[in-house]
């Protein structure tokens, strides 16, 4: 008895799960009583996308690989309007010196950061490290391990 009981609630379950995985476009267009009624208006190819998986081609594919590796960080600053512009500055400084080198500036809170380079090496890493304190404009830079970012080619 309990055995017929319990596979009675377990179809009954799966049965309102698979009911309840409607489109969401038109999950929110059926009328009900007391509410609102919603309208979307869109092309017809995207009802046909909702729900289903999108494969990119081989075309598609990034063309960067993400992985661990080292960053040489030249600013760190607060989460002030002031350390950002500073950090905007330091990048700036960086790409006037190095053009070839890939300069990123972002808000890690709470602080904004400039970070320079991908190196899959710590020696990389150190390299590019004196090559910047060699210039004279950027004295206090140190190495992070961070997700960097290798071109595929």
């Amino acid at each position: 008895m309990k055995y017929l009981f319990f596979s009675v609630v377990a179809f009954l379950v799966s049965a309102a799960g698979a009911y309840a995985q409607s489109n969401i476009i038109e999950s929110l267009q059926t009328r009900r009583a007391g509410e609102g009624v919603v309208t979307v208006h869109q092309d017809a190819q995207i009802s046909g996308m909702i729900g289903k998986r999108y494969v990119l081609s081989p075309s598609e594919q990034p063309n960067v690989l993400r992985t661990r590796g080292f960053r040489v960080q030249v600013y760190a600053g607060n989460n002030s309007r002031q350390a950002r512009s500073q950090a905007y500055d330091v990048a700036a400084k960086v790409k006037e010196e190095f053009p070839d080198m890939p300069v990123y500036t972002y808000f890690q809170p709470p602080r904004w950061l400039c970070r320079v380079g991908d190196y899959k090496t710590m020696e990389e890493a150190h390299s590019a490290m004196r090559m910047l304190k060699a210039t004279g404009v950027f004295k206090e830079v140190s190495i992070v391990r961070e997700q960097i970012n290798i071109p595929i080619e």
